[in-house]
């Protein structure tokens, strides 16, 4: 198991930074016009990785704010992105400019095949597989549409072809900052097949320190954090030294 990694998240929508409330593109909040700004501002704070999604990308199947995705990674900062990767192209065209792993949401429950192609292509540790489920079934398209999949499924398919890193978003969980759903994120792989990132509902230093402790005796590797550090709960540096 790698180094537990403290994800801070950058929405990005219209240009600017976001957070949605349970996915609800109805219900957005605007945290910064400036999304590389944000970027630096967790840098600055002691950030090894960020954690962006496209979600104009996400909602409309193609890239729209990779700009800026480009520019943060510019910064330093390892950047993992998610939203509008929906083909070889898109993919080569964040890793080729200095983003460190590509999340691929949609694209793996429709066509796992294709994914499963583009793990033996640009590598396992470059790509990732990103589960969004309600209800413990996978969704898709910026969580607009619920597949038939269990998500658990899901991860079992991609873990027998060589997938090493997830990341598991419990939309009930998402913008509520009403904590994390532990217990799916464990269950979700076993424990020395891959990784799993924990993402949603983290609204406390005890959220974080909570998700470390089930890090100790599971496949979690790490935990995504947006609306807490936006509304000030905690600041970065809190939840780096947990």
């Amino acid at each position: 198991m790698s180094k537990f990694q403290i994800y801070p998240a950058i929405d990005l929508r219209g240009g600017k930074c976001v957070r949605l409330f349970q996915g609800d593109y109805a219900q957005e909040t605007v945290y910064g016009d400036s999304p590389v700004e944000m970027a630096k501002k967790f840098a600055d704070a002691g950030a090894e990785w960020l954690h962006m999604v496209d979600l104009d990308g996400a909602k409309d199947g193609r890239r729209i704010n990779d700009g800026a995705v480009i520019d943060a990674a510019k910064l330093g900062l390892k950047v993992q992105i998610g939203g509008g990767i929906r083909s070889r192209e898109d993919i080569a065209h964040y890793l080729e400019n200095g983003v460190s792993r590509v999340i691929i949401g949609s694209l793996a429950i429709r066509e796992p095949d294709k994914v499963v192609g583009f793990l033996e292509e640009f590598g396992a540790d470059r790509i990732v597989i990103g589960i969004d489920a309600k209800d413990g079934m996978a969704a898709t398209e910026g969580w607009t549409e619920t597949s038939v999949q269990p998500a658990a499924e899901v991860a079992r398919f991609f873990v027998s072809k060589g997938a090493k890193h997830f990341i598991y978003t419990d939309i009930a969980t998402d913008g509520t900052l009403a904590g994390p759903n532990i217990e799916a994120n464990r269950q979700l792989v076993e424990e020395g097949t891959a990784e799993v990132i924990v993402s949603g509902g983290i609204g406390s230093l005890e959220d974080v320190r909570n998700v470390k402790a089930a890090a100790g005796t599971s496949a979690i590797s790490g935990v995504i954090i947006g609306k807490a550090l936006y509304e000030n709960r905690f600041s970065l540096e809190e939840a780096l030294s947990c």
